[in-house]
């Protein structure tokens, strides 16, 4: 079921305190009707690094998976994370500003694969590569 004013998944992303509290922007979501994508982007800041002066790998997760969240429901079914890993390449260092981009790989019945890779935007580095597998769930019955 597509929504192609994508006004659901925009709606998910306004109602999304930890990802506003985080400072993560919203650059783009689409869907070409089989398929989500989406772009977002975050700066690092003083509260992220840990004691090694680098951001800590929770809020690059965490980064990522609010990115997979836009792109699994983008197609306009409730999805869920099923389960995920990460990669991580590169540290990110106060002051960088990342990039997420998402892609739905497959949808196969009410399950999905996305990849979402995190850059840096300064110098296009790669710093972390995160597979989530999404669960769309099922409607509930009507009152």
């Amino acid at each position: 079921m597509l929504d192609p004013d994508l006004s659901h998944v925009r709606t998910m992303w306004d109602d999304d305190g930890a990802s506003r509290h985080l400072g993560i922007e919203l650059v783009s979501v689409d869907h070409d009707g089989r398929l989500g994508r989406a772009r977002t982007r975050m700066a690092v800041t003083e509260t992220m690094v840990n004691g090694h002066r680098i951001m800590h790998g929770g809020y690059i997760f965490t980064f990522a998976d609010s990115t997979f969240a836009l792109v699994c429901n983008a197609g306009g079914e409730l999805t869920v994370a099923a389960g995920c890993d990460i990669d991580f390449v590169r540290s990110a260092a106060l002051g960088d500003v990342l990039l997420a981009e998402g892609v739905e790989r497959t949808r196969y019945g009410r399950n999905g694969i996305t990849d979402v890779t995190v850059t840096r935007e300064g110098d296009g580095e790669l710093i972390a590569h995160f597979r989530g597998r999404s669960r769309a769930l099922k409607p509930r019955p009507s009152a």
